[in-house]
């Protein structure tokens, strides 16, 4: 069976049907550990306009990416989560659920990782910028990569590694000098003004969002966390000393999980229904 990846891409992107089908997967067929029915699948998505064919293109490429298996009833399909996919599903609601409600506190001092790979080796350049910024480290100029979480130097070993670059590159923890500016330097390491744009987007959507019927709290729910899914892939979580004033990160985590808290029971009331759980 193939082993089920997280794809980084998906994850911002966030506008396909395999997207959408893996929030509904980690929001209610995770928690509910039941099997599903393929019409019900298609059904729910409908609720976001997703066609019967991409629906049932998405399930059978989420099957074929190792996340779900199918046994037939009958003439009926119905799919379980396999053993891998409930493993990366289960990681993925932790870390979404408990995105932004850490720590911010910090001892001023950087990790910084020196990794130079030659402009010829594009492919690899492409790999390493890719898997480290994923593990939330800046780059403010070529070949330095830094972060304000010092535990992320395994993380960082792990990929270097895999990429054979670690006899290359060099690692230590420091604090900022007298030399330029600390913040100038945050500001070409990340773009804070973008993630800080997409999180008003996030609080301006739902910010007012009242739904009613039980498929308008059910879509709320789902679309509330497919957007939030993003954000642990695009905000590298940096102490309060080194954001921006009135950060809207700290507004959009609080909407969230206030959001969270009041829809879930009725959403997922609403999807065992839909299920015939």
């Amino acid at each position: 069976m193939t082993e089920p990846v997280v794809s980084r891409r998906r994850e911002v992107s966030g506008g396909s049907a395999r997207s959408l089908l893996t929030t509904l997967l980690g929001e209610y067929v995770l928690p509910s550990n039941a099997p599903v029915w393929t019409s019900t699948l298609v059904d729910v998505l409908a609720l976001f306009d997703v066609e019967e064919k991409a629906a049932r293109q998405a399930l059978a490429r989420t099957a074929a990416e190792g996340w779900l298996r199918s046994d037939r009833v009958g003439r009926r399909v119905r799919w379980s989560l396999t053993d891998p996919g409930r493993r990366l599903l289960a990681e993925g609601a932790a870390r979404i659920y408990g995105f932004g409600s850490g720590s911010r506190e910090w001892d001023g001092q950087w990790l910084v990782v020196l990794v130079s790979v030659p402009e010829s080796m594009r492919d690899l350049r492409h790999k390493l910028r890719t898997r480290l910024s994923w593990a939330g480290f800046g780059s403010p100029t070529a070949g330095v990569w830094i972060t304000p979480h010092a535990s992320a130097e395994a993380h960082a070993k792990v990929i270097l590694d895999e990429l054979d670059l670690s006899s290359q590159a060099m690692s230590f923890l420091a604090n900022y000098g007298a030399l330029g500016s600390e913040r100038s330097m945050v500001t070409s390491a990340w773009d804070l003004a973008d993630v800080g744009t997409r999180y008003q987007r996030f609080i301006d959507e739902f910010g007012d969002l009242s739904p009613t019927t039980p498929d308008e709290v059910l879509r709320a729910q789902t679309m509330l966390v497919h957007e939030w899914r993003r954000f642990p892939f695009l905000d590298p979580q940096l102490p309060s000393a080194l954001l921006p004033p009135k950060w809207t990160g700290t507004t959009a985590t609080a909407l969230f999980n206030e959001l969270h808290v009041r829809w879930r029971a009725a959403a997922r009331e609403r999807w065992a229904a839909l299920a015939g759980e």
